[in-house]
């Protein structure tokens, strides 16, 4: 059975007039087992393939092979589907006259699964939004899976969809089931598929070349497999008259949670986290109060893991008003640290925009800052990658300089990789 743990992570004093509580949250769980496998409901899965006709005969093959490693890695009992992707959405597997459009995974339905991807054909435009939609209703169509995941890749723009018909089939499937997208070469959009993956509780990165696909794809459904917790949310109580600045995710990966707040009574809300195997999530919580007395104290949030009505992990997050300059001047390592990554996210993509704009001053000033953060909060990985963007003359002051010939491939793996963060050592 899964058991979690939070440990809070603060500067709990605040000088006189003070209003301004941060603090970072460790959330983990152990124990998690596999998908489907608690008693609280079906797993599903759902792997969509563009199959559109950018995609030509080797970026087509490959994608069968990845799509069969996939459906390999599946368990058996498993509720899944398989999409074939084009300007409409197919269902490839099983066939359209199935009484659900998913299936149990056993030795049979994974044969056939298995047959039904080599009927691939690349032809026809790309609109991801149908490909999401009838992912939606896939997994609607069998009410006992609740623990709901999808592998997306496309290898190209959205073209035959306006952006608002993409934007209302986001807004349409958020909340339905959790997604993880990748793209193929270098001809599609991050923006466009982060704004999938991020809405969906997802990932998303760059498979530079085909031949990369199988193994990205195995190690997706594997780690899908290994999230035994169906769905968890993340509350937070605050006290009369308190402010939620913010709520986000900051490890792995960044992810602002605020504005998809459910409230649960008039002084908590809830966030989705979506479901989890064994692993550790770092969340920062930013509350201001009503500024108080010095010596006065008060709790400034609650912050809990929830598995539907059960209280799973509980961390509490403090206020000290004081008039020691020594301990209100403190700033805390963990929210120091998370708060420059999050300032690096923002600081590649700025930098990103602005060089596919033409403005290479803001580019090399927003990218100077992303280096200089990256050294700063250790992370290599954010490092190594700038280097392929731009020349770095000094990582302490950010001095950088655009390089005249950058690989498009290094660009967006760079800008895919914005929002993954390091632990602070």
């Amino acid at each position: 059975m899964a058991e979690f743990s939070a440990s809070v992570y603060q500067n709990e004093f605040l000088p006189d007039g003070g209003t301004d509580v941060n603090a970072i949250v460790t959330l983990t769980c152990s124990g998690a087992g596999a998908a489907g496998q608690s008693g609280g409901g079906d797993a599903g899965e759902i792997i969509i393939v563009d199959t559109s006709g950018s995609m030509g005969r080797i970026k087509l093959e490959a994608a069968k092979v990845a799509a069969a490693a996939a459906v390999q890695q599946i368990l058996d009992g498993t509720w899944f589907a398989v999409v074939a992707g084009s300007h409409q959405a197919y269902l490839a597997y099983p066939p359209a006259r199935s009484s659900t459009g998913m299936v149990r995974m056993d030795p049979n339905t994974r044969h056939q699964a298995l047959q039904a991807i080599q009927q691939f054909r690349a032809d026809g435009g790309t609109a991801m939004g149908t490909w999401l939609m009838l992912a939606a209703r896939l997994f609607d169509s069998v009410p006992a899976v609740v623990q709901r995941h999808a592998i997306l890749l496309t290898d190209g723009e959205n073209h035959n969809e306006t952006p608002e018909q993409l934007t209302a089939a986001i807004r349409g499937v958020t909340g339905r089931f959790q997604c993880d997208c990748r793209g193929v070469g270098v001809d599609w959009q991050v923006a466009e598929v982060r704004r999938i993956a991020q809405a969906l509780l997802g990932t998303v990165d760059i498979i530079p070349q085909p031949e990369q696909m199988t193994q990205v794809f195995s190690d997706l459904m594997t780690r899908a497999m290994s999230r035994g917790v169906a769905d968890a949310q993340l509350r937070v109580w605050t006290p009369q008259g308190a402010q939620i600045l913010f709520v986000r995710q900051v490890s792995p990966t960044v992810e602002d949670l605020t504005g998809r707040r459910r409230q649960v009574n008039p002084l908590t809300g809830a966030y989705p986290t979506g479901s989890w195997g064994d692993e550790s999530r770092d969340y920062h919580v930013a509350v201001r109060l009503p500024a108080k007395a010095i010596g006065q104290e008060q709790l400034a949030a609650r912050v809990q893991l929830a598995l539907g009505d059960q209280i799973v992990a509980q961390g509490l997050v403090k206020a000290k008003w004081s008039d020691d300059d020594s301990l209100t001047t403190r700033i805390n390592a963990e929210v120091a640290h998370y708060t420059g990554q999050t300032e690096l996210a923002e600081a590649i993509q700025e930098g990103l925009a602005a060089k596919a704009a033409g403005d290479d001053a803001r580019a090399t000033t927003k990218l100077g800052r992303a280096v200089q953060l990256a050294a700063e909060t250790g992370n290599e990985e954010a490092t190594q990658k700038l280097r392929k963007v731009v020349d770095i003359d000094s990582e302490e002051t950010g001095t950088v300089r655009l390089k005249r010939s950058v690989d498009k491939a290094d660009e967006m793996a760079l800008d895919t990789a914005s929002t993954k963060t390091t632990r602070i050592k």
